[in-house]
């Protein structure tokens, strides 16, 4: 799922594009995308662009007269732009073609399930009734962060991936804040030490600015067309059995549902195994808890 750093990446590219230009027409190819009826989505059309802004991870597009597109990627959402209508591709997984006075952006969506959305509101109420609420890093203090993290005793894996304590972040830049912060995953919120909570809060923001300056320079002026949630750079996330880039021990994974938590078991666990909910209650007394006995299991 595009998280903040890529999404950031996506609304300096658009502002290039399409700040100032019209919105001439909306076509949209999946009957599940548009979730809003009123405002009906033709009253955007022929309308300039005036603003865009990131509301977590949501890209919002306001248009004249107070009006907004609100589009969410959600896990498998990509966007691409022809600078030339005659060159937008009518392939596989077009959910959406957005025709501008400059050019037309193309949404796509990968896989059967369909879970990218937009929506038309109206101002800032329509705006902050999509909004959950997390706060937003960069204009906290580390008192108002260590209050959200606090609020609830979470691991810290929930907590930094919940949009309700903060905004923006996913599975991979949560895997990759917390590697940067040397901390469990597991870790318990309300039981974070002052230091640690100054430790996390300051590699939050390190990570998540390290990325974005990483995209503005690999992108410079072409539309960001490889956004993904695995990248060669990355220290742990979709890294699992490859050497830590700090201390050379092999990253290791939990795994739950469709996602996982990568991380280091001698850099964030104090060398111990965390364990695999499926897999622990399979082997029970068997489950190995250090790498090095994970390692003669596996020989």
């Amino acid at each position: 799922m595009p998280e903040l750093p890529d999404i950031v990446t996506y609304i300096e590219a658009l502002e290039k594009r399409i700040h100032g230009s019209v919105l001439e027409r909306v076509r949209v190819a999946s009957p599940f995308l548009l979730r809003t009826a009123v405002p009906p989505l033709s009253s955007v059309e022929g309308k300039q662009v005036v603003e865009l802004r990131r509301l977590g991870k949501r890209i919002c597009f306001g248009l004249e007269g107070d009006l907004w597109l609100v589009l969410h990627l959600m896990i498998a959402g990509r966007l691409h732009w022809y600078n030339e209508r005659g060159k937008v591709a009518k392939g596989r997984g077009a959910l959406a073609v957005f025709d501008f006075s400059s050019g037309s952006l193309v949404l796509t969506e990968a896989g059967s399930q369909k879970r990218a959305s937009l929506h038309v509101v109206q101002g800032e109420e329509g705006l902050e009734n999509l909004n959950p609420g997390g706060l937003e890093i960069f204009d906290a203090t580390t008192e108002q962060f260590a209050r959200a993290l606090r609020a609830r005793n979470h691991t810290l894996k929930r907590a930094l991936t919940d949009p309700r304590i903060l905004s923006g972040i996913g599975n991979a830049y949560s895997d990759e804040i917390l590697f940067e912060a040397k901390l469990s995953p597991f870790t318990l919120t309300q039981k974070l030490s002052d230091e640690e909570i100054e430790q996390l809060f300051e590699a939050i923001k390190r990570t998540l600015t390290q990325w974005i300056e990483h995209f503005r320079t690999a992108s410079r002026d072409r539309f960001p067309e490889k956004v993904t949630a695995f990248r060669p750079e990355m220290a742990t996330h979709g890294k699992y059995g490859q050497p830590c880039p700090r201390c050379g021990s092999k990253i290791q994974r939990i795994r739950y549902g469709s996602n996982e938590t990568n991380y280091c078991p001698t850099c964030q666990t104090g060398g111990k195994l965390l364990a695999d909910r499926a897999l622990s209650r399979l082997l029970k007394d068997d489950w190995p808890r250090t790498p090095e006995e994970l390692d003669m299991l596996t020989k």
